[in-house]
């Protein structure tokens, strides 16, 4: 299931471009399966996932508007946002 989505990451609202990839608003590994995804930037997803377990994911930050509420995650907004739509680090690890 996709959401509707305008041409931008939801998460740092920058025009999306490549590398990009969807993002399971549950993780799969706990349900979300057959849960909404949203398309964003290869960078935003890694940061998501970097900061966050698939449980914590699950419990709560299962929405755009909770992921950007979380301090790490507004930084790294505050950061990225200057950034070419393209851009991407690949320091940006993603949780183990």
């Amino acid at each position: 299931m996709q959401d509707n989505q305008t041409d931008k990451c939801p998460l740092c609202g920058r025009p999306l471009a490549e590398p990009s990839n969807k993002h399971h608003l549950i993780p799969i590994s706990k349900g979300g399966r057959h849960t909404p995804t949203l398309m964003m930037h290869k960078i935003c997803h890694n940061k998501i996932h970097a900061v966050f377990t698939e449980m914590e994911l699950k419990r709560y930050y299962h929405t755009i508007e909770r992921l950007q509420e979380h301090e790490d995650i507004a930084k790294f907004i505050k950061w990225v946002r200057n950034k070419e739509p393209e851009f991407y680090d690949s320091s940006v690890k993603m949780k183990k």
